[in-house]
């Protein structure tokens, strides 16, 4: 489950040129624009990350100065909130809100690092998902399969220190829905991020699935998970024609192990599937957070007229998947996101 909000240490303070009024304070891995007279280094605050749903409430509202509130649908009721996007002010990236631990008394005395998402009321946004992929509810995403879901390398730092020198493989992260195909115990599903859908005429997951005649084609016991892009999904930023998807695991569920990219590589050839692009195949980490970063920006390999979205790292010689994501900033500014 992803902290949103957590108690956390101002590491350090930054002026900004040309700013009489903010500055630049920083957080684990992040970096967010801040009122000069809040914060001096080692003061305690509330750090909310980026993609937080934030209530309408009066400690929030010099938010609604920026944006109007956004709409969304939590458990089935409709909220308003505020919604953190990447942001650039004066020149610096702003990702995320830190704020004073004294305007959260209900968070005095907590430790530094505790999750005060529910205790605040903060939630992960999530845009309305389009018809296409919204599909009919056939039942739960398989608790025998993993989800898909990397975490930021700047929630990462302690773990970066570890992986220094370690072999990676480095993958193009593609902007589309999340597409997770499987076949079980005679039983042949294909799912949402969080949901197994029924088979229906309209659905984007199942026109991709039946292109590939992957009912038929997919070994028993194997779930292949990839990227739905093209028309319809995520507003197309990469400009695709049609709709397709990109595999960046195939899971072995009966040994419940990742397969290795090169095993990855040729399990999708024999089924005339696509695989995410690969940057680096043998990556020997010796990077910095700011040098990963850099790396996530740059063109997209599936349109090179477009920025990608970022890159995605897993570790080489591993059944137990250790993994990354660095997403791009100059693609999260482009597009709002």
């Amino acid at each position: 489950m992803r902290k949103l909000a957590t108690i956390e240490t101002i590491e350090e303070v930054l002026t900004i040129e040309g700013a009489d009024n903010i500055c630049l304070v920083k957080v684990r891995g992040w970096q967010c624009v801040a009122l000069k007279t809040d914060f001096k280094q080692g003061d305690i605050c509330v750090y909310h990350e980026v993609d937080s749903f934030l209530p309408v409430l009066p400690r929030y509202e010099f938010l609604a100065k920026g944006s109007s509130p956004k709409k969304m649908i939590v458990e089935g009721i409709e909220k308003l909130g505020y919604r953190l996007k990447t942001a650039r002010k004066l020149g610096q990236i702003s990702q995320g809100l830190a704020m004073p631990l004294s305007v959260f008394p209900e968070c005095v005395g907590m430790a530094v690092g505790e999750d005060v998402s529910e205790l605040l009321g903060i939630r992960l946004y999530e845009a309305p998902v389009p018809a296409c992929l919204a599909g009919e509810v056939r039942g739960a995403f398989p608790g025998y399969i993993p989800k898909t879901d990397e975490e930021r390398i700047q929630n990462l730092l302690e773990e970066l220190s570890f992986y220094q020198g370690k072999s990676f493989y480095v993958s193009v992260k593609i902007d589309g829905s999340s597409m997770t195909c499987f076949k079980y115990q005679g039983d042949f599903g294909v799912c949402s991020r969080n949901l197994d859908l029924k088979e229906t005429e309209k659905n984007s997951f199942w026109k991709v699935a039946n292109k590939y005649d992957l009912r038929n084609k997919l070994p028993e016991g194997y779930a292949i998970q990839g990227e739905c892009v093209g028309e319809g999904i995520n507003d197309n930023r990469h400009k695709l024609k049609g709709q397709d998807v990109y595999i960046f695991y195939v899971f072995d569920i009966e040994k419940s192990r990742y397969l290795e990219l090169e095993e990855m590589e040729e399990f999708c050839t024999k089924l005339g599937l696509k695989t995410v692009p690969i940057l680096y195949r043998d990556l020997v980490l010796g990077h910095t957070l700011e040098d990963i970063l850099k790396m996530a920006d740059g063109p997209c390999p599936l349109n090179t007229n477009v920025l990608r979205e970022g890159i995605v790292f897993r570790m080489k010689g591993k059944d137990r998947k250790t993994s990354f994501k660095a997403v791009s900033n100059e693609y999260l500014i482009k597009y709002g996101i």
